[in-house]
């Protein structure tokens, strides 16, 4: 359970990261409100899975999943450059969450 709670503690963190870029610097009321949220929910999920997995792990997986979909949706949402040296480079961290959940 620990670990599905840790992917969603990543999945609001890429909210809250995607969220930041709507913020226009917390001027705008529900973007803000909406990233708040996400960073609260975030992190509160985020020590919540800490119970039962190892920090280093935890951390290293939640902070993982934030850069791969943040990444992702910064191509998708805002035509951010897709090359193939940051798709290699977003592999590698997918790579590394499959070996901490494997080894962990």
């Amino acid at each position: 359970m620990a670990w599905t709670i840790l992917l969603v503690a990543g999945l609001f963190e890429v909210g809250w990261a995607i969220g930041l870029k709507y913020t226009d610097g917390f001027t705008r009321l529900m973007p803000s409100a909406f990233t708040l949220a996400s960073m609260g929910i975030s992190v509160g999920l985020l020590a919540l899975a800490m119970r039962e997995l190892p920090v280093g792990t935890a951390y290293a997986v939640w902070t993982g999943v934030g850069a791969i979909g943040t990444a992702c949706l910064g191509v998708y949402l805002f035509g951010e450059p897709a090359t193939a040296a940051r798709l290699v480079s977003i592999a590698l961290i997918f790579a590394g969450i499959i070996g901490l959940k494997l080894f962990s």
